[in-house]
C-alpha cells in the first residue's frame, strides 16, 4: 500500500537545495533503510543535475553487503526467512547498483577527509562519537542530506540511556557505571535544529520535531543571478583584477570572497619578494585553505620563483593542493607535458601521491615535496609551503623557518583539535617577534608576519543551520565568544565550586551558556582539544568538574565570571590481584594513568590500591593568566581533598557521597514514540555546589600528567608536586616529554615512611632522582639544562661568607665517605688546578650524583 509522503519532508529538502543549506533526517525503526531510497529520490528531483553521491558509514557490518554477489545471496536468504519485503528489495537494489555509493567503516573515517558528497548515511548509533559526527557531516555539500538510522525504540528516552561503545574506554575497576549525558543533550538539541526532522521508518514526523509545523517553502529566486552580498563582492573583485597578471587569472578559480582575499595576500607577499616573511592561513575544515595555497604556488611559478618546497605530514595531505596548482597552471595557460610534468611517488605508503612538479616554460623551476624533518634540504629554497602545520611537531616547524618566504596553513577551531598547538605557541611567538623584531632565536628573529583567517565555507552557503547546530552541540566555535571579565578579584577572595554534570548537560538555556563558556576556556588555554573531550566530560564516571569564581553577588541576575576550570579524574582503588596480573602481563588497562604508570615504574603492586585524583586540565581565562588564579584553584582543591574545607561528621561521609540518579529528560511514561514529547527537566539540582557543602572523596594523593616545559614544571613544583615519570621520547605533536608528578595528601590511612615534605612518596622520589641522573647522558641528553636542574632540585648550600679554600676542604672531607684514597688524591689535585678534567671525569660524575641526589 502506497502512502503519501508528508509535504514538510519534501519542503525541507527543496528549501535546502535552494539555499545551499544542508538538511538532516533521523529515522527510527528497523525498516529505516528502505526510506533512504525515497529521500535520495526527492533530493535528486530537487537538485536537477547529476545524481547526488552517497557516503554510507557503518560500524562493522552492513545489513546488505556492498558486494553484488554477496548481496544477492543475502537477499535470497532474507526473503526465504520472510525478513525482507520483495517489493522493497528491488528499489534498494537499483539504488545501490546505479553507483555513486561509497562505503566507509567508522574506524577508517579519516580517509574521507577532503571529499564531498550529496548525502551521508550514518548507521549504528551506538558507535558514534562527537569526532565521527563532525568528520562525516562536514563532507556533505550545500543542499545535501545527513541521514541518521536508528533501530526500533520504545521511546526516545531509551535512546538517552543507550550504552555507547566508547563507554568501555571510560570504565575503570572502581568506576564502572557510565552515564550517557551526551546522548540526552544530543537528542534534546535536535528539537532546536531548524533543519532537522526526527521521524519513524514510515516517515511519520515525531513530536520532537514540532518546530517543523510551520515550515514554508522558500520562494524561487526571481533574480537570474541569485547572488549573495559576498558573491557579488567576489565577482566585482574578479572584474577589478581581471587584467592583472598573475592575480587576475588565478582569482577566477576562487569560490568565496575570503578565499579570494587570501590568494591576493599570498601573491602580494610573493611579488614583494621579501625574505624572512611568514604568512599564516588559519580556518576550520572545508574553507579552501589547500586550494588557496595551490593557486598561490602557481602564481609563484609565474612570478619566477625557481625552488619551491612543500611539506605536510604525508603527501596524501597535499592531494587538493597539487590539484589546484595544476588548475592554476591551466588558468595561466601552462600545458601539461609541454610546459610541466607531474612526478608521482613510487613509495607504496604514499599511494602514488604527487611529490614533484617540474616546470620548464620560462626556465627550469621545481615544486618539490619534502618530509617535515628534512629541513637540511632547504638551503636553496625561495618559497616554503607548510600545509596542515598543526599536525607537525612544533620544534620541527620552527626548524623549517629560515631566510625565505614561508606560507603556513592549518586547521584550527575544528574537530581535529591539533590546530591549537600552532595558534597558541608558534603564531603567538611569530607575532611577538614581528612586533619587537628582536629575539635570541636566529631562525625566528625579525620575521615579517601576516595572519589570514577564512570563515566562509566552500561546500555550503553561509548561515547553514546544520553548521550552527553542530558548532553549538560540540562547542566547536566557542573561541569567538569568550566572555570578557567584569572585574578581577584577588585570588585569595575566590572560591572553588563543584559543577553538577547532570545540570550542566541538561540543555537548559543557562547551563548551556555556562558549558559554552567553560569550553571556551578549554580551547583558549590548551592546544589539545577535540569534540570527544566533551563526551568524556559528560559521561566518564570518574571525571569531575570544578570552577573558580570570584565573590558571587546573589542579587545579580547573571552567570558569574569563570576565572578557572579544573577537570579531575578519580583513580586508584585497584585490587592487588589486578595490579599483580597487569605487572606480570606487562599491560596497562584504560584509565587509571597514575596508578598503572607508578606501578610499572617501581614494580609496586600496593600503590594502585590507594585512591587518588589526576588533575586532567586547568584552564584559566585568557584575561586572567599568570595572576595567581591557577595556583589558587590547586591550593583550594588540595585543601578540599584533605578535608580542610568541610565540617561534616565522619559518620555520614558515605551517605553524603551518594548522589541520586537524575534523569535529565521528562517524557510521558506510557506515551508511544509518536506521542512522546521530549523536553529538559525543570527540577534539576543546583549547577554549582560550594565545596564546603559537599563531602570530599577520601584520597591519598593528587597527580598530574603534562607536557614537560620549564614554566609548567615550576608551577607544579611550587605546589609540592614531585616527578615520578618522564617519557623516553618527545610527544609527536608538541615535541615535549610527557611528565607525571605526584603529591601525597595528608591522610591518616597512610603512614609517611620518608621526609615530611614528600610524605609516603619520599623514598620513591629519591630512587627516581637516582635513576634520572643515570639517564641524563643518554635518554634525556637533548633536555634543556635549566629544565634538568629544575627536575633534580639539588639541595646545595653555597656559603658566601666562607673563603673558597674552606668550602673546598669541607667538600673534600665529605667526599671521603664515597671515594677511594687514590681517587681522593686525584680530586684534590684537580681542585688545586694541578691536573686536567679528563683525569677526574669519573670522580666528578660520582660527586655530581651525590650533590644532586643526597
Amino acid at each position: 500500500m502506497r502512502k503519501k509522503v508528508d509535504e514538510r519532508i519534501r519542503t525541507l529538502i527543496e528549501n535546502g537545495v535552494r539555499n545551499r543549506h544542508r538538511s538532516m533526517f533521523v529515522i527510527i525503526g528497523d525498516k529505516s533503510r528502505d526510506q533512504i531510497v525515497n529521500l535520495h529520490y526527492m533530493l535528486s528531483k530537487a537538485v536537477v543535475r547529476s545524481r547526488p553521491t552517497v557516503l554510507w558509514c557503518y560500524k562493522d557490518k552492513l545489513e546488505l553487503s556492498s558486494h553484488k554477489q554477496k548481496r544477492k545471496k543475502q537477499v535470497k536468504k532474507y526473503m526465504q526467512r520472510g525478513l525482507l519485503d520483495p517489493e522493497k528489495v528491488e528499489p534498494f537494489e537499483l539504488f545501490v547498483e546505479t553507483g555513486g555509493v561509497s562505503y566507509c567503516l567508522y574506524r577508517d573515517s579519516e580517509r574521507i577527509l577532503g571529499n564531498t558528497f550529496g548525502m551521508c548515511i550514518l548507521q549504528d548509533f551506538e558507535a558514534l562519537t562527537p569526532n565521527l559526527l563532525a568528520r562525516t557531516i562536514e563532507t556533505v555539500e550545500g543542499g545535501g542530506l545527513i541521514v541518521l538510522l536508528i533501530r526500533t525504540l520504545s521511546s526516545l528516552k531509551s535512546l538517552c540511556a543507550m550504552v555507547m561503545d566508547v563507554h568501555d574506554r571510560f570504565r575503570t575497576e572502581s568506576h564502572s557505571q557510565a552515564t550517557p549525558r551526551f546522548n540526552e543533550r544530543f537528542i534534546l538539541s535536535l528539537a532546536s535544529c531548524e533543519s532537522c526532522i526526527v521521524m519513524d521508518d514510515e516517515l511519520n514526523i515525531l513530536p520532537i520535531s514540532s518546530h517543523m509545523k510551520n515550515i514554508t517553502a522558500v520562494p524561487v529566486q526571481e533574480d537570474s543571478e541569485g547572488l549573495s552580498e559576498g558573491e557579488r563582492e567576489l565577482r566585482n573583485l574578479k572584474e577589478q583584477l581581471n587584467d592583472d597578471f598573475p592575480v587576475g587569472p588565478l582569482i577566477r578559480k576562487c569560490c568565496t570572497l575570503d578565499q579570494g582575499k587570501a590568494v591576493i595576500t599570498f601573491l602580494d607577499a610573493i611579488l614583494d619578494k621579501t625574505l624572512r616573511s611568514t604568512v599564516a592561513l588559519l580556518a576550520a575544515r572545508g574553507r579552501g585553505k589547500s586550494a588557496a595555497l595551490g593557486l598561490a604556488i602557481a602564481g609563484a611559478v609565474a612570478a619566477g620563483y625557481s625552488n619551491i618546497f612543500v611539506t605536510a605530514p604525508s603527501p596524501e595531505n597535499l592531494k587538493t593542493l597539487f590539484a589546484f596548482v595544476c588548475k592554476g597552471f591551466d588558468m595561466l595557460e601552462y600545458k601539461e607535458h609541454l610546459h610541466y610534468d607531474i612526478v608521482k611517488s613510487n613509495n607504496p605508503e604514499f599511494k602514488k601521491a604527487t611529490v614533484r612538479i617540474n616546470i620548464y616554460k620560462q626556465h627550469r623551476q621545481t615544486i618539490q615535496y619534502i618530509l617535515p624533518h628534512e629541513h637540511e634540504k632547504l638551503s636553496q629554497v625561495e618559497l616554503l609551503v607548510v600545509d596542515e602545520a598543526a599536525a607537525i611537531p612544533l620544534p620541527v616547524v620552527k626548524s623549517l623557518l629560515g631566510p625565505y618566504l614561508v606560507f603556513l596553513a592549518s586547521t584550527v577551531n575544528g574537530y581535529e583539535g591539533t590546530g591549537r598547538s600552532l595558534s597558541l605557541k608558534l603564531l603567538q611567538q611569530l607575532e611577538e617577534q614581528s612586533q619587537k623584531s628582536k629575539n635570541t632565536d636566529s631562525a625566528l628573529s625579525g620575521r615579517l608576519f601576516k595572519k589570514i583567517e577564512l570563515s566562509e565555507s566552500i561546500r555550503y552557503a553561509s548561515g547553514d543551520t546544520i553548521e550552527r547546530w553542530l558548532n553549538a552541540l560540540l562547542c566547536l566555535d566557542v573561541t569567538n565568544a569568550i566572555p570578557s571579565i567584569r572585574r578581577l578579584p584577588q585570588p585569595g577572595d575566590c572560591d572553588l565550586y563543584y559543577v553538577n554534570r547532570d545540570t550542566l548537560f541538561s540543555y537548559h538555556k543557562d547551563s548551556e551558556l555556562f558549558l559554552q563558556r567553560m569550553m571556551a576556556l578549554y580551547v583558549a588555554s590548551h592546544y589539545k582539544n577535540s569534540p570527544n573531550d566533551l563526551q568524556l566530560m559528560a559521561d566518564a564516571p570518574a571525571h569531575h568538574l570544578f570552577v573558580l569564581l570570584g565573590p558571587v553577588d546573589e542579587s545579580e541576575n547573571h552567570l558569574p565570571d569563570i576565572l578557572c576550570v579544573v577537570q579531575v579524574c578519580l583513580e586508584g582503588q585497584i585490587s592487588q590481584e589486578s595490579a599483580k596480573r597487569a605487572l606480570m602481563e606487562g599491560r596497562q588497562p584504560f584509565g587509571d594513568q597514575i596508578p598503572w604508570k607508578f606501578s610499572q615504574q617501581f614494580a609496586d603492586d600496593v600503590f594502585p590500591s590507594l585512591s587518588g585524583a589526576r588533575i586532567v586540565r586547568i584552564a584559566t581565562h585568557p584575561s586572567a593568566m599568570r595572576l595567581g588564579y591557577g595556583s589558587a584553584a590547586v591550593e583550594l582543591l588540595t585543601r578540599y581533598f584533605e578535608g580542610q574545607l568541610t565540617q561534616l561528621s565522619e559518620v555520614d561521609r558515605e551517605d553524603a557521597l551518594e548522589t541520586p540518579e537524575v534523569n535529565v529528560t521528562e517524557a510521558a511514561e506510557e506515551a508511544s514514540l509518536l506521542e512522546e514529547n521530549m523536553r529538559p527537566r525543570t527540577d534539576l539540582p543546583p549547577l554549582l555546589v560550594p565545596l564546603r557543602e559537599r563531602r570530599p572523596e577520601r584520597l591519598h594523593y593528587l597527580g598530574v600528567s603534562f607536557g614537560l616545559t620549564l614554566d609548567l614544571f615550576r608551577f607544579w613544583r611550587k605546589h609540592k608536586f614531585a616527578p615520578f615519570f618522564i617519557g623516553n621520547a618527545p610527544n609527536s605533536v608538541t615535541g615535549e616529554y610527557t611528565c607525571m608528578v605526584l603529591k601525597a595528601l595528608k591522610n591518616d590511612d597512610v603512614e609517611a615512611a620518608g621526609s615530611d615534605e614528600w610524605g609516603f612518596y619520599g623514598p620513591y622520589y629519591q630512587e627516581y632522582k637516582r635513576r634520572l641522573v643515570e639517564l641524563l647522558g643518554s635518554t634525556y641528553r637533548r633536555m634543556n639544562y635549566k629544565l634538568a636542574m629544575s627536575v633534580f632540585d639539588p639541595k646545595i648550600n653555597f656559603v658566601e661568607q666562607d673563603p673558597a679554600s674552606s668550602a673546598s676542604s669541607e667538600f673534600l672531607n665529605f667526599m671521603k665517605f664515597f671515594l677511594e684514597p687514590h681517587e681522593m688524591k686525584r680530586l684534590e689535585a684537580y681542585s688545586n688546578s694541578l691536573i686536567d678534567y679528563p683525569l677526574v671525569r669519573f670522580e666528578l660524575m660520582i660527586s655530581e650524583e651525590i650533590c644532586y641526589i643526597k
